[in-house]
């Protein structure tokens, strides 16, 4: 079976290299054929050059995407899904902040055909925190879950939207993926959201998690107009 992971990265020179390098040895020890794809969305600091300089295992293939300017994460999630081939397409966040094989059980019921899309969350029981987000990104996540809920339609038994490592169907994530309409990191609300309204079968599961501090993510200059985004990624979803 050939599982394609794709990993988005802005500038991440320091850790694209071990990401590409950790999830093709994953493939590859888990008897899987395959690709690890980067995309990397118009980094300044030789991402795309670090990741093409990983080795990686035969017979794992290896891609790395160019965005000619930072696009948003949403659009370089979107661009590495729709060029992948796997049966299954397994999205994570560069840093390797949960260990593939976390994914394993997940993938095997995507191809054995019980599930369209897994979640990772870091809020289930059985989720172990190696290392947890600062007090204050602690509680703009809250808030953000609160207000997705409230705002967006979010169902409460998700747990956790925004965690960058999921899991799909190689024909969910192509049709989801290819009407996506939301280019920054609300992206996954928007995907969730679709694929609820489509009847696609989601779970969440939980995970082994370690706290990347060196983030990309600010959420505090992000916060400006969140609201109105969602109120958007809820009109999105139901048309």
């Amino acid at each position: 079976m050939d599982v394609s992971i794709v990993i988005p990265a802005l500038n991440e020179a320091g850790k694209i290299g071990p990401d590409v390098e950790t999830a093709s040895r994953f493939l590859a020890r888990n008897g899987f054929g395959g690709e690890v794809i980067v995309v990397d969305d118009g980094s300044a600091d030789g991402t795309a050059d670090e990741a093409s300089r990983a080795a990686v295992p035969p017979p794992i293939r290896k891609s790395v995407l160019r965005q000619d300017r930072p696009s948003g994460k949403g659009a370089a999630v979107r661009r590495g899904i729709l060029e992948s081939r796997g049966e299954v397409v397994l999205y994570a966040d560069s840093g390797t902040c949960i260990p593939y094989a976390n994914a394993l059980a997940i993938i095997q019921r995507i191809a054995a055909g019980e599930l369209d899309m897994a979640l990772a969350s870091r809020r289930l029981k059985g989720t172990v925190i190696r290392r947890d987000r600062p007090l204050r990104r602690r509680i703009i996540s809250r808030l953000f879950h609160w207000a997705a809920i409230r705002l967006a339609g979010l169902p409460r038994r998700i747990t956790d939207s925004q965690c960058g490592f999921k899991v799909y169907s190689s024909k969910a994530a192509r049709e989801l993926f290819a009407g996506l309409a939301t280019p920054g990191f609300l992206f996954e609300l928007e995907i969730i959201l679709k694929a609820l309204r489509r009847g696609y079968r989601i779970e969440e599961f939980p995970v082994e998690w370690t706290c990347d501090l060196d983030t990309r993510l600010r959420p505090a200059a992000q916060a400006r107009g969140v609201l109105k985004e969602l109120l958007k990624v809820r009109s999105l979803t139901k048309k």
